[in-house]
């Protein structure tokens, strides 16, 4: 156990335990152990080819779902650091966040989510619970990676009360109103800094977004101005990249600053006390509103631009035509999901279609629908 940390940080010796009761690690915590695991499973290595913004064969040097993840870690683990709060167990919640989404992004959920709807819908956060409780399959004792509870309820950022009440214990926050723990909180707003800054930055290098129209947004233009009194000859990529990470160590300073004055206020005394308390890891109302502006920036200037909605609007055919075609045709799916359509057909096929990376999803819908028979 770490001596410093605070009274109210998760503790792993006190944790509330994995689904199915293993034997101690050596040599690392409980939680050390939930980030391996994720680290390894099969989810985090596909993230590599799934989308942020840009779909994956657009360019190389775009966020993927798996530098987003690697740079929420990094995020996360400095707040948790600052907070005296548990680095292992806030790193793996912020690696496994993204596991259950779909190819494409929000675009891809939306329209994979659509196809689900008459058969209890799909949520990225529930998916991603459900690949790290049953769809990972690397260990003879058990389906999953069988995580330990706070990481588990770490990852379930939102959840409705219908699913929660089929959830079990990671449920029960959302039916008597609680909070996770600090570490849980700490990454939802990490990864908020993450992909509104870096969305910025590739909105830039794409082309999409101009510097001239980022000048209009309060954060970006005072980070801006404040690189070219220091350096009044930066220009191009340079002045990005400084203005961007200026405006990210201003959101992780003030959410710590921010962060810390809550806790005072609130003093809890332990992981319990968090629970029963009001969202503690916040932004100060400045900062907050700032992102707000920026957040609303992006969405009309980034989100809806003519070629992101064009690609928007080919992911949805992808996704929505292989969704139709499993179910008319089961038999279409690879052999283990054939096995898991028995039970439940539409939910083998969003399993199957959620696991599947950009390109492969491109590459499978060509294979069911191209008209080549040489």
């Amino acid at each position: 156990m770490i001596a410093d940390r605070a009274p109210y940080a998760s503790v792993p010796e006190n944790s509330r335990g994995r689904r199915l009761r293993e034997p101690p690690p050596r040599g690392r915590s409980e939680y050390q152990r939930d980030r391996d695991r994720i680290i390894h499973s099969t989810a985090f290595r596909r993230l590599e080819y799934k989308t942020q913004v840009f779909v994956n064969h657009e360019g190389d040097l775009f966020r993927t779902r798996l530098t987003h993840s690697l740079e929420v870690a990094q995020i996360g683990r400095s707040v948790a650091r600052h907070l005296r709060l548990d680095e292992d167990l806030t790193e793996a919640i912020t690696l496994a966040h993204d596991l259950g989404h779909t190819p494409f992004g929000h675009t891809g959920q939306d329209a994979l989510n659509a196809c689900m709807k008459p058969y209890g819908g799909f949520e990225h956060n529930l998916q991603s619970l459900r690949v790290v409780d049953v769809l990972e399959q690397r260990y003879g004792a058990f389906d999953g990676l069988n995580l330990t509870f706070e990481t588990r309820e770490g990852i379930l950022k939102h959840c409705s009360l219908k699913n929660a009440r089929t959830l079990g214990d990671v449920g029960e926050r959302f039916i008597r109103r609680q909070r996770p723990g600090l570490e849980a909180q700490i990454a939802n707003l990490a990864d908020e800094i993450a992909y509104n800054n870096h969305d910025v930055d590739d909105g830039l290098r794409s082309g999409l977004l101009q510097m001239e129209q980022l000048s209009t947004v309060g954060i970006f233009r005072r980070h801006m101005r404040a690189a070219l009194r220091e350096f009044p000859k930066i220009e191009g990529r340079r002045l990005v990249h400084e203005t961007v990470r200026r405006m990210i160590d201003t959101l992780i300073t003030d959410l710590v600053r921010q962060s810390a004055a809550t806790i005072r206020e609130y003093a809890p005394a332990s992981v319990n006390d968090v629970r029963q308390s009001p969202p503690m890891i916040r932004f100060s109302e400045r900062i907050r509103r700032e992102q707000t502006e920026l957040k609303q920036f992006l969405h009309t200037n980034l989100y809806r631009h003519y070629r992101v909605s064009r690609m928007s609007s080919k992911a949805r055919r992808i996704v929505t035509e292989l969704f139709q075609a499993f179910l008319a045709e089961p038999g279409l799916l690879p052999p283990e999901f054939q096995e898991r359509a028995r039970s439940d057909t539409p939910r083998a096929i969003a399993d199957y279609i959620a696991g599947m990376t950009d390109r492969y999803a491109i590459v499978e819908h060509r294979r069911l629908f191209a008209i080549d028979i040489s």
